[in-house]
């Protein structure tokens, strides 16, 4: 889908939305007068003395900070013992998450499923008077500088000592200085498993002073409190974390805040995506899903030069959905012990297939393709996927991601009102991982697609070569989710994500096509410290379907079930819907090579372009590798927020795979699993799509 098409179809759902919310929102479209939805954290917590492992509900908010209830976050004060892979579990409750304008809080219940927090954790808290250049704190354009025995923010892994890598930012969208975030992102994702202990010290204001820590914060420090004090569990808390930062080397001198939290494991994480695909699949015994062919269209030369047919049918999914056919708004089916269960009927995913005319001579290579922004099925017809196809012999099949779908649209726009219902996007994204899978091995099957004289030539010769290993192809979204599909399936070795990223609570303030629902986002919770904690908790479940929850298995270590993975990621530099820091993290995170060189100098405005991702070697790389594509966007903004306006020039988001060089390298790496160089040891440029 054209990036114009995407932002009318979410301009129209966001003003939906905004004109449909009479109870809320006053006739003019502002939100009518309400109190402030923040939840301030009370000067101590509930009384009695809880152990550490106590519930937070019992502890009331983290007093540490001594301001919002949930801050800092993510914090293992959130946590209580359970018998979970990490020992924990998320115990949030009604009373400490944020509000919408309605008085409504997020109900905690998805959340309390998790045993820890997202491996792409933004932490959060709220440091009045914060200047982070007079402070020192690592900027985005220089990440290595968080590594520095001076730093003032430290993140250290427990497990192993190690420093952690980190841009810091103060939130751009925050008005009132008194409620603006300081956001630390990590610059590769967090272990699962693993915990990590914060420090946040000499924090300067603007003029060089020093600020004062909270007083909480000081006295929770300092000398032992008596037993019976009310702050005393929360100070037995807080020693772990001080004990594990002074072994890294951080003193208790000058510190402003320290705390410590938890990165859910792989069973928090994949978990129920594993059960589901295993169960599913076991089912099958081997054979093809059942499916059927609603349609096969024929193309002359003139009509289309790449494609000769074009095929659309159903394939039949076991439904984990609690609705049958698992319709927008659905929620996983769970037995009472909170695992997915089949509802006990077929979800009909729908598939759309473009086969080339070269299958007609011989047998096209199958692959999958994953569409973008709450897109269709149908953009597997777009222009670039069809020169694909028909250039280097793919077969195109594709199915959408439920959840994040066109038919979404208004259910993700409702979510935006009341985000106690995200988990209907997350667990329907789920859903539709399972859907690729199954799509995919009707294609690898020879009872499958191969079967069927839609994907026959008229001499009853398949036009798929089913025995080729099964390919992932996908852009923007396709990318963004794409990774958690190729860490899921036990079919595709090697995928293309192009336009990439991961982690929406990075992106969504980065983003162009996000802003219709930022307006939306901006009447129901308007506070914008509140809107930060808001990302914080939706990407806790939208790790269990997009590839921030699984990238530490697109590497060496791959999931149960699932074969290791090579990963090719197309960056567009100055891409204005997904931005081009999280592809980064992405590379770090599994462990990419980066093309060299891999933009002109002088057009990246970091101190170390592409910071912690090693050079590719010279000759075919048997590896993953990301690849910038350049068509002369100029460089996008250093702060949380989109790239709007005439200063960023025309959108590249579509720009690498409307490239022939570039689908010359994608092709050459999905059908032998190397990178090799199409651009001739200078940085890779590409011209401009539309």
């Amino acid at each position: 889908m054209p990036p114009h098409r995407a932002f009318s179809i979410l301009t129209l759902a966001a003003s939906v939305f905004m004109a449909c919310a009479t109870p809320v929102l006053a006739a003019s479209g502002s939100p009518t007068p309400t109190p402030a939805t923040h939840t301030p954290a009370p000067a101590t917590p509930a009384s009695g003395t809880p152990s550490p492992a106590g519930s937070p509900a019992s502890r009331g908010c983290d007093p540490i900070a001594g301001g919002d209830c949930l801050l800092p976050f993510p914090n293992d004060w959130f946590t209580a013992s359970a018998r979970t892979p990490t020992g924990l579990r998320l115990d949030l409750s009604g009373a400490m998450t944020p509000k919408n304008a309605a008085g409504k809080a997020i109900d905690p219940a998805a959340w309390n499923r998790s045993d820890g927090f997202s491996p792409g954790s933004m932490l959060l808290t709220n440091v009045p008077g914060l200047d982070l250049a007079a402070t020192g704190a690592a900027p985005v354009t220089d990440v290595g500088r968080s590594l520095r025995r001076d730093a003032p923010i430290v993140i250290v892994d427990t497990r192993t000592g190690e420093r952690w890598p980190y841009w810091a930012e103060l939130d751009a969208g925050a008005k009132d200085p008194a409620r603006q975030a300081l956001i630390v992102r990590p610059a590769k994702n967090f272990l699962e498993g693993h915990r990590y202990a914060v420090a946040l010290r000499d924090l300067k204001d603007s003029s060089g002073s020093m600020i004062a820590p909270p007083a909480t914060f000081t006295r929770l420090a300092g000398a032992a409190v008596p037993d019976d004090d009310p702050l005393a569990a929360r100070q037995a808390a807080l020693r772990r974390p001080l004990r594990d930062l002074a072994r890294a080397g951080v003193s208790g001198r000058n510190l402003y805040l320290a705390w410590d939290f938890t990165v859910a494991s792989e069973q928090g994480l994949a978990g129920q995506v594993l059960w589901m695909r295993d169960e599913a699949l076991g089912r099958l015994r081997g054979a093809s899903p059942r499916f059927t062919v609603t349609s096969a269209t024929d193309f002359t030369l003139e009509q289309d030069a790449n494609i000769a047919r074009e095929v659309t049918g159903e394939v039949l999914v076991p439904n984990y959905l609690d609705r049958p056919g698992g319709p927008p708004g659905s929620v996983l089916n769970r037995d009472a012990g909170g695992r997915p269960e089949p509802l006990g009927d077929d979800l009909r995913a729908r598939f759309q297939c473009e086969i080339p005319r070269t299958a007609f001579t011989r047998p096209a290579r199958p692959s999958l393709y994953g569409h973008g922004l709450l897109g269709r099925i149908t953009e597997v017809r777009a222009s670039n996927v069809r020169a694909m196809a028909g250039e280097h012999g793919f077969v195109f099949c594709a199915t959408a991601w439920i959840g994040m779908a066109q038919e979404d649209i208004p259910n993700v726009g409702g979510v935006f009102t009341d985000f106690s219902r995200f988990d209907t996007v997350a667990d329907r994204l789920q859903q539709s991982l399972l859907n690729f899978v199954f799509l995919g091995r009707a294609m690898i099957t020879k009872d499958g697609l191969a079967s069927d004289k839609a994907f026959q030539d008229g001499k009853g010769r398949s036009l798929i070569d089913h025995r080729a290993e099964l390919a992932y192809d996908g852009n923007s979204q396709g990318a963004i989710a794409g990774g958690a599909l190729v860490a899921v399936s036990p079919d595709v070795r090697r995928g293309v994500l192009g336009v990439p990223g991961m982690n929406y609570g990075t992106l969504l303030n980065r983003s162009v096509d996000f802003q219709p629902f930022q307006q939306v986002m901006n009447g129901y919770y308007p506070d914008k410290l509140d809107q930060q904690v808001c990302f914080a908790l939706l990407q806790i479940l939208w790790d269990r379907a997009e590839t921030n929850g699984y990238a530490q298995h697109l590497g060496g270590d791959p999931l149960p079930g699932s074969p290791r993975h090579r990963i090719l990621m197309h960056v567009a530099f100055g891409d204005h819907q997904v931005s081009t820091v999280a592809a980064e993290v992405e590379a770090r995170t599994i462990g990419a090579r980066v093309h060299q060189p891999a933009i002109a100098a002088g057009r990246n405005p970091d101190a170390v372009p592409y910071w912690g991702i090693p050079a590719l070697p010279r000759g075919p790389y048997p590896g993953s590798a990301m690849v910038v594509w350049d068509s002369g966007t100029p460089a996008p903004p250093v702060t949380n927020t989109p790239p709007i306006g005439p200063q960023y020039g025309t959108d590249s988001h579509e720009d690498p795979r409307a490239d022939a060089t570039a689908r010359t390298q994608k092709a050459y790496f999905l059908r032998y699993g190397l990178v090799v160089d199409v651009c001739a040891g200078r940085p890779c440029t590409a011209q401009h799509a539309g």
